[in-house]
């Protein structure tokens, strides 16, 4: 009993002195769960063996004037310990919310490093709750809590005082809920509020949370089909990223690379090897040779990876660059042959290419994509309909992309 009612009481202590010395380190450690430090596994033990934690708060006014916070702190991390991660978020919600209207009364920002990890540790404590309702066969809703949680906090840091530099890693944590629930549209108050507000300044945020931001907000511009947006924003985040955090720059090049090979810019063989993102190589090959029958192989051996990162349809809709890519062989190879002839494409040699590729399309087929490239803007030409022939234009008959996208 003697040294379960010490270690309660040193928390209790320690609590106390973050707060009064405003020790932002100190006072951080004691909330993050996750970390499953000794101390705070320790603590759990002593909770659950000495049962009358609250006897101890209340009875000192240096840490009855905490309660609110300490009491469900205590509760939340008793629960965690026994593996009750439904009961320990509950508790932690309620501590937090605590936390923010005390953190309202303080005028400096000093606690922003302790809010951020209340906020990181209520989103990944509210995804574990939520995956044992769903063992358990009940309806998963803690995530959906947290945000809601962390909505509040946003509105609180959105002020003109300096908490505001705090509302970029909120935002970040906003994200990572609404990409993981799937309700992404969600994302869009939030970047309005952070773009359009004069009382932010995008640069005064820290590095880190840039970059996470640039990140998610290139993922939904990815979304959206708003590629040169998304290359913008992606390649922001790359450029910004700590070289030494491989793992990211992994996670931002998985969907960079797609938005790069849609505007045309393809990536080296390095990279890919690099950052094992190998999956890319046969799509990128298939650019490079006009190769059809290699791409759609590529994405029938990736598919589930591809859909589960949500760049299926941006790297399907690379085709269009690939029949470009055959047209533009079969246009110089016939340069060589008959220089004088070279711009009069006969649709059947274009089948025959097609056919050589394991890829059977008949005259109508062709013609309906020939169609496509020339709108699109990716061959110049016209059709000579009686003859099957496309004619195309002796000055630039196959326009670069050079960073735009395909025309929609």
């Amino acid at each position: 009993m003697g040294e379960a009612h010490r270690r309660i009481t040193d928390y209790l202590n320690k609590f106390s002195d973050a707060v009064s010395y405003q020790d932002v380190a100190s006072l951080a450690q004691l909330f993050s769960f996750s970390s499953n430090s000794p101390s705070l596994l320790s603590l759990a033990d002593a909770l659950n063996y000495f049962q009358d934690a609250n006897r101890l708060i209340k009875q000192s006014d240096k840490f009855s004037q905490f309660g609110e916070i300490l009491a469900p702190i205590f509760r939340s991390l008793q629960s965690y310990r026994l593996g009750n991660l439904v009961d320990s978020y509950h508790a932690f919600e309620k501590f937090a919310n605590a936390f923010i209207q005390e953190f309202r009364n303080w005028e400096s920002a000093w606690a922003l490093e302790a809010l951020y990890v209340i906020a990181y540790e209520i989103r990944v404590l509210a995804e574990r709750a939520d995956r044992e309702l769903a063992s358990n066969g009940k309806s998963p809703e803690k995530l959906k809590g947290a945000g809601s949680f962390l909505m509040k906090v946003f509105g609180v840091l959105a002020g003109k005082g300096p908490k505001r530099v705090g509302a970029l890693y909120v935002t970040c944590q906003l994200f990572k809920i609404y990409f993981k629930l799937g309700t992404v549209h969600l994302c869009r108050s939030v970047i309005r509020s952070i773009e359009t507000a004069r009382i932010f300044d995008f640069e005064e945020f820290p590095r880190r949370d840039k970059v996470t931001y640039m990140y998610y907000t290139g993922r939904l511009e990815v979304f959206n089909e708003n590629f040169p947006a998304a290359e913008h924003k992606l390649s922001y985040a790359l450029t910004h990223c700590n070289p030494l955090r491989e793992a990211n720059i992994r996670m931002i090049l998985k969907y960079l690379i797609p938005v790069k090979l849609s505007l045309g810019i393809l990536p080296k063989a390095w990279l890919l090897e690099k950052y094992n993102l190998l999956e890319y190589s046969n799509v990128v090959q298939a650019l490079k040779r006009g190769d059809l029958r290699l791409l759609r192989h590529a994405l029938q051996e990736h598919e589930d990876q591809f859909l589960r990162s949500g760049v299926y349809l941006v790297l399907e809709k690379l085709e269009l660059q690939v029949y470009q890519r055959l047209v533009k062989k079969i246009y110089f190879i016939q340069k060589q042959k008959d220089p004088s002839k070279a711009h009069q494409l006969k649709l059947d040699v274009i089948v025959k290419a097609l056919k050589w590729l394991e890829m059977d399309m008949d005259l109508d087929e062709v013609e309906c994509i020939m169609t496509i490239l020339i709108y699109k803007n990716l061959v110049k030409g016209y059709f000579a309909h009686k003859s099957k022939v496309v004619v195309l234009s002796k000055q630039d008959p196959f326009p670069k992309l050079n960073g735009k996208p395909v025309n929609s």
